[in-house]
């Protein structure tokens, strides 16, 4: 299992509160998930590997922006990147973030049109 193997079965609970470096980092996380254009490149790349172009034209941002957000989110370590002829093709780098995206945007669909939220 590798650490970009979307389909490796899920760490659902840890034992213990969590501690400093743990909070921290998922703070860092959340900081990142708080840009709208980041999130839509997220959102996009939940769904698969995509490349640069795709990813401009499915979020409507330019071209520079989406590239300025990507090195964040390679630099985070939250997406990865590899070289197909002369294009890149980014992914997400595990399925935690996948989940936390997906259901980011479940709560905010919710949210947005009134139906309860789920037990």
């Amino acid at each position: 299992m590798t650490t970009g193997d979307l389909t490796a079965p899920a760490s659902l609970s840890h034992e213990g509160p969590p501690g400093p470096e743990q909070l921290a980092v998922a703070a860092s996380v959340f900081r990142l998930l708080s840009d709208p254009t980041r999130l839509h490149l997220l959102w996009t790349l939940a769904h698969g590997e995509v490349d640069v172009t795709t990813l401009t034209e499915a979020s409507g941002a330019s071209r520079t922006a989406v590239s300025q957000h990507l090195a964040k989110l390679r630099l985070a370590g939250l997406v990865e990147a590899r070289k197909e002829s002369r294009r890149s093709v980014y992914r997400l780098r595990d399925g935690h973030l996948r989940r936390l995206v997906l259901e980011a945007l479940n709560h905010a669909d919710h949210t947005v049109t009134g139906e309860p939220p789920h037990a």
